[in-house]
Order: C-alpha cells, then sequence, then structure tokens
C-alpha cells in the first residue's frame, strides 16, 4: 500500500475528534506506566518542590514524572484554578519560558475551561500590557519574581483577579512580600494545594464534557516581524484536527515497518518557546497524545549538554538552531583529532551520498569512513539515538539539510502557520525530499493563487503562486479583527487556480506565502509574498533562499539580503567571528581584537567575498549579491532583530544599519573589496 493511502487509512486511538483535556486524560490512561515529563535540577527554585509537592531533580540531572502522575498534578491545578474563579472562557495568560510548569498549567487551564493566551518572555512591559489587555485576562500564570513586577508594573491597565508564580520567591527579590501580603497573588503550589483539598472527580468530569470541541482553547499572539501582535483564535478542534494530521504521518502506523515514528517510545528535548504555535503542537501536544517523553531543556544555551543527558529521539526546532547547532558541531570537530579538513571531506561525501540515487561501491566506503571518523562523532554528542528532527518555522537551506541527512542525522522540514494550528505541510520519514517542505497532511486541501507568484518561475514542473489552505486545523480569524479576519480569506472563485486541492468552492486561508505545487505532490516554498523585492529593473528577487545559502558556511553566521526598490542586490553579513579567527590563525594572520575592527580589516573582507562568490554562483545575474557591509552584531532576540520564533525583524536591522545600508547603494563609495560585480 502506499504511504499515502496508508496515511489516510490508519486507525489509532489516539485519532478522533475532541477536546485537548479529554484527548489528554485518554493518553494518560493508555500510558499510565510510562514516563510522561523528565525536569532538571538547579535550574529553577520551584514552588512545587518547595511545596512537597515534587521531588527535587539532581542539581544538572534530571528527574521523571509518569503519565499518571502527570495527571493527577493536572487534575488538582486544573481545580486549584476554579478555587481562583476561572469557569468557561475566561481568558488566562501564560508567561514563562518552556518547562515542565509550562505544560502542567496549559492542561490544567484547558481542563478547568479557561482560554490560554500566550505570552512571550521578551515582552517588554508595554508588550505585557498590550498581550493580556486585548484579550482582556482574568488571570495571568508567571514564571519568578521579576516576571510578576513586570505585571504589577502595568495592573492598572489590565483587569486581573489572579497571579499565580511557578516559582518560589526569594526574599529580597522585591517581589516576596507582594506574594504573601496580596489575597489575590498565589504560588503554583498553593493553586495546586487549594485543588487537592477541593477536587472532586465528577465535577472535573463535568468541566472537561461541559466543553466542546469547537470551543476556543487558545489565543497565541503572532510574535510578529511589524506591527502590533494579532491574537489567533485556535479551537480545541483546530489542535485536535492538527495533532491526528501530524500522527497520521509520523506516528506508528502498521506499514512503518523500521521506518522511525513518534510514538510512545519517543523522547523529545523540548526549548522552543511553547507561547509559539510550533512547540505547543508538535513538541507538547503531539508528543503528550503519543504517550512519549518530554524532556526540558535547561536553556538553548545548554542543548549539547542536555541532548547528553536526555538522549532524544525526536526533536523539534527551527532553522536557526540548526544553523548554530551545526557550527557547534564544526567547532567540535576541530577540537578534537579530527582537522577541518577531514570534516569537511566527510561532509562532502555525507551530501553526496545522500543525493545519489545509487551510491555505488567506491562512494559508500568512502560513506562508511567518514561515518567512523566524524558522523558518529557527532549523532553520539547529540545522545546517540536521534531517528530523526523535524524544521518548521523558517525554511531552512538545502544544502544544511542534505549535510544532516548525511551524518545520518535526518531533518524532516515542514510548514506551517500560528492561523493552521500550524502544520500544512511535512516531510515524511519514510520519503523525505530535500529543498521541499512535503506534501499537505491529511485532510488538508491545498490550492495557489497564481496571480502572485515567484522570480525563476517553476523549478520543478509544478506551478506557482500564493499557497492557499483549507481544513479542520485552521482557525476562524483574528480576536477582535474582523476586518483583518476577512481580507485573511478569498472565495476559491477569486484568483485560485481551481485545480491543485480538487476542490473549487469555499473558503481559503491566504497564507502569504509563495510555494511551487510540484508534480510528484510536494511542496517547495519560494517566499513570503512580502517580502520578495522587486528591484528598480523590475526584476523579483525572494531574499530567502540566497541568506540560506550561507548556511554552512564557516565565515558567515547571518545575512539578510537587500534591494527592494534599487538597481541590485546587495547584502549586511555578520561574520562568524570564531570561524574568522581560526581562518585567520591557519594563515598567520593577526587579528584586531575588537571585532569592529575584525569587520573592517581587508584581509577578511577579502574571504568574505569568496564565501559571496560561492553563493552567488547558484543565482541568475540579477539575483547576485554586488555589493555587502559587514556589521559586527549578530541578529538577536535580545536586541530586537530577531523574533522569539528566530525570524529576522528585518525592519528593525534596515533602521539599525540605515547608514550602513546608506553607503550599499551610495554611487560615490564601494566597498574595497566587494565592487560592484559584472
Amino acid at each position: 500500500m502506499d504511504w499515502r493511502e496508508a496515511e489516510a487509512d490508519f486507525e489509532s486511538l489516539v485519532l478522533g475528534r475532541d477536546t485537548i483535556p479529554r484527548a489528554f486524560e485518554a493518553s494518560a490512561e493508555r500510558n499510565a506506566n510510562r514516563i510522561a515529563q523528565r525536569y532538571k535540577g538547579g535550574i529553577y527554585d520551584r514552588s512545587l518542590v518547595a511545596g512537597g509537592i515534587l521531588d527535587a531533580a539532581p542539581d544538572g540531572d534530571y528527574a521523571d514524572v509518569g503519565y499518571t502522575r502527570m495527571r493527577d498534578l493536572v487534575r488538582n491545578l486544573a481545580a486549584g484554578f476554579r478555587e481562583l474563579g476561572v469557569v468557561a472562557d475566561d481568558r488566562v495568560g501564560l508567561l514563562s519560558h518552556t518547562r515542565m510548569e509550562w505544560a502542567l498549567c496549559d492542561f490544567a487551564l484547558l481542563a478547568a475551561g479557561g482560554v490560554v493566551t500566550t505570552v512571550y518572555t521578551s515582552s517588554s512591559e508595554r508588550q505585557v500590557s498590550y498581550l493580556l489587555s486585548d484579550p482582556d485576562a482574568d488571570g495571568v500564570v508567571v514564571e519568578t519574581g521579576e516576571d510578576l513586577k513586570r505585571v504589577l508594573a502595568v495592573e492598572d491597565d489590565l483587569d486581573l483577579e489572579f497571579v499565580v508564580v511557578m516559582d518560589e520567591v526569594a526574599d529580597g527579590s522585591g517581589a516576596a512580600g507582594v506574594v504573601r501580603d496580596r489575597d489575590d497573588v498565589y504560588s503554583l503550589a498553593e493553586v495546586h494545594d487549594l485543588g487537592a483539598a477541593a477536587f472532586d472527580e465528577t465535577a472535573y468530569w463535568d468541566w472537561l464534557n461541559a466543553r466542546d470541541p469547537d470551543d476556543l482553547a487558545s489565543l497565541i499572539y503572532t510574535s510578529g516581524t511589524t506591527g502590533q501582535p494579532k491574537g489567533v483564535r485556535l479551537s480545541h478542534a483546530n489542535f485536535k484536527a492538527n495533532v491526528d494530521q501530524c500522527y497520521r504521518r509520523f506516528g506508528p502506523r502498521p506499514d512503518k515497518g523500521d521506518t522511525p515514528v513518534i510514538g510512545p517510545r519517543s523522547v523529545t528535548l523540548s526549548f522552543l518557546p511553547l507561547a509559539h504555535v510550533f512547540e505547543r503542537l508538535a513538541g507538547h501536544f503531539l508528543m503528550y497524545a503519543a504517550g512519549a517523553t518530554v524532556a526540558y531543556a535547561e536553556s538553548p544555551d545548554t542543548l549539547r549538554e542536555d541532548f547528553s543527558l536526555v538522549r532524544p529521539t525526536v526533536g523539534t526546532s527551527v532553522p536557526r538552531v540548526y544553523e548554530k547547532l551545526y557550527d557547534a558541531i564544526r567547532g567540535q570537530a576541530a577540537d578534537s583529532a579530527v582537522s577541518e579538513r577531514i570534516f569537511g571531506w566527510a561532509t562532502g561525501v555525507g551530501r553526496e551520498y545522500h543525493e545519489a540515487d545509487d551510491p555505488g561501491a567506491l562512494l559508500s566506503a568512502k560513506h562508511r569512513v567518514a561515518d567512523r571518523l566524524v558522523f558518529s562523532k557527532v549523532r553520539d554528542a547529540l545522545g546517540g539515538r536521534i531517528d530523526f528532527l523535524i524544521s518548521g518555522g523558517g525554511s531552512l537551506s538545502p544544502e544544511l539539510c542534505a549535510l544532516y541527512h548525511g551524518m545520518g542525522l535526518p531533518i524532516l522540514e515542514g510548514y506551517g502557520l500560528t492561523e493552521t494550528s500550524p502544520v500544512v505541510a511535512a516531510n515524511p520519514p519514510e520519503r523525505p525530499q530535500v529543498g521541499t517542505i512535503g506534501p499537505p497532511v491529511h485532510d488538508q486541501e491545498v490550492d495557489l493563487d497564481t496571480s502572485v507568484g515567484a522570480a525563476g518561475g517553476s523549478q520543478f514542473g509544478g506551478d506557482v503562486g500564493e499557497l492557499l489552505v483549507r481544513g479542520p486545523n485552521v482557525s476562524e480569524g483574528y480576536w477582535n479583527r474582523p476586518e483583518e479576519t476577512e481580507a485573511s480569506f478569498v472565495d476559491a472563485a477569486d484568483g485560485a487556480s481551481g485545480g491543485t486541492a480538487g476542490a473549487s468552492d469555499g473558503t481559503w486561508f491566504r497564507t502569504g506565502d509563495v510555494v511551487e505545487l510540484r508534480p510528484d505532490g510536494y511542496i517547495a516554498f519560494r517566499e513570503r509574498a512580502k517580502q520578495i523585492m522587486v528591484l528598480s529593473t523590475g526584476k523579483n528577487v525572494p531574499p530567502g533562499p540566497i541568506e540560506d545559502a550561507f548556511a554552512s558556511s564557516p565565515l558567515v553566521e547571518q545575512a539578510m539580503v537587500l534591494g527592494d526598490g534599487q538597481k541590485f542586490v546587495s547584502a549586511l553579513i555578520v561574520p562568524n567571528f570564531e570561524g574568522v579567527r581560526e581562518w585567520a590563525a591557519r594563515e598567520g594572520y593577526d587579528l584586531p581584537e575588537s571585532i569592529d575592527a575584525v569587520c573592517r580589516d581587508e584581509r577578511v573582507r577579502e574571504r568574505i567575498d569568496d564565501e559571496v562568490e560561492r553563493v552567488n554562483e547558484n543565482f541568475e545575474s540579477y539575483e547576485r549579491i554586488k555589493r555587502f557591509r559587514l556589521v559586527p552584531e549578530e541578529f538577536t532576540e535580545d536586541n530586537d532583530l530577531l523574533t522569539p520564533t528566530m525570524k529576522k525583524k528585518r525592519r528593525n536591522i534596515l533602521d539599525r544599519y540605515a547608514d550602513d545600508v546608506n553607503m550599499l547603494y551610495d554611487g560615490e563609495r564601494e566597498e574595497s573589496t566587494a565592487a560592484t560585480r559584472r
């Protein structure tokens, strides 16, 4: 049977229309003897530990929570939130880093009938005020005393009935007295104990059964590269439909044989923001529905250590993390007995082996040597059990993706949006196609608005246009934004091609993304429609593929391509300063200590120019970078140049480096080593 037919015919107790709390209860019963969560010691002053509700995990190591214990914690917290006054459809904010308590509170608030609205930890006081006032939140759960102070600083703008703090607030923090003295501020342990004392199983099931799958489950605010975030309305049915769609693709179907799956034996390491829909669905709802174990990383900065401790079988992340992880892998190789020359040879062999239809005896022999010298060590550094990794939240460089496949760490790229809960398409483990975002998931209809195109036309013999989608995972629209909701949907007759989805009536959600629908059913992502640059010559240039082409460069950390309204394409490039210094040491160059001075160093600019030329070879003449400027500051969330989901805030970057941009397009001046190329 074809895998697509098997996906459609798959039957499982995991599947079926339901609310998230009832689905969690069913999973907890099915997986009663399995480990649900793992949490690390020595990071947080957890009030659940201080209150004797959970045992402390060893410093620097993990402790376990089984599914039955997790279910009991969720039930008691749900009853506790009801004691605080939460009733059906009350909006409650969650402001915390990704951790086990986030998951517990999410399930508990949904079980209590609440609607969870997410707040990024990087939000300013002004943003916190907006993200809680726009949905008219009745309460908020925060992580620390510092987060509590942020909320209290704007409480006059809000109408909160309670604030709950996950951690034990330390004396002298300026917030401990607030927790003690105010009767509307609670620790999470206090909420649990209130619920444990009041819990009644009959009442609990009454709350769960009173909720309909079509009821609102969450408001997820788009992180937004521009403008005020919009609250996307996602129902229980939206989330559960997407869980089912993903489980059909990645779950333990009978036809899969030895193909890796996501199921009760899976272990994942969660570190992306749970405030974002990608991790909320793929690393949270899906994993718990499957009966998997979810371990929570200490932070994105400790991933190598946490991978070794947890030894996950599957992971979800965004392209930027895979880029950074590859840099770390390359750096680790350089610090070991493996030379950069051997590492470069091995990755080249790995990529060639993956891309070959028939590797042959010689290439296979080379791959075995590369595996022994390099790839096995890389896999061991990530715990030694990775079956596959999932990438979403942005486009991944095909070259980098092929490198991971060649190392025995397959990355399955997918695609989605907050408005689609989020997964629209994903590469199947049994037949991944590098350079695509896979075919649509089951019961996800797709079509194109072919009036919106991209430079270069079709690359695979398919149709190109703005992707339109519809299905049970698609949101009904935005919170209190009727005009924007209306503008986001279109009738199939209004610009759609009418044939690719096999349907021609009803409304479709406009994704704003230009894709190619290939003849084999796979989708190739091209660019955000709004980000396609139109040169003054009339040529359309999508910047994403050019930027992604630098992903495997040892000397370039990030690139942002420019050129909208200009005669030619240029770029702001952030060097990989560690890689640059390693190169300089091999060449016998002494570089200045200051990174600003490194960016001005003629030898460095000449070497980066070689990297630009390498990338340019893969693009049309009008798409090639003619000039570039080296900038000393990495684009991060902390400096407000990346969103919490690691997408570039292009407007902010342009503002930050306005002088550099002016120099790029100043006819009087050119880069000394990157003069206009012909």
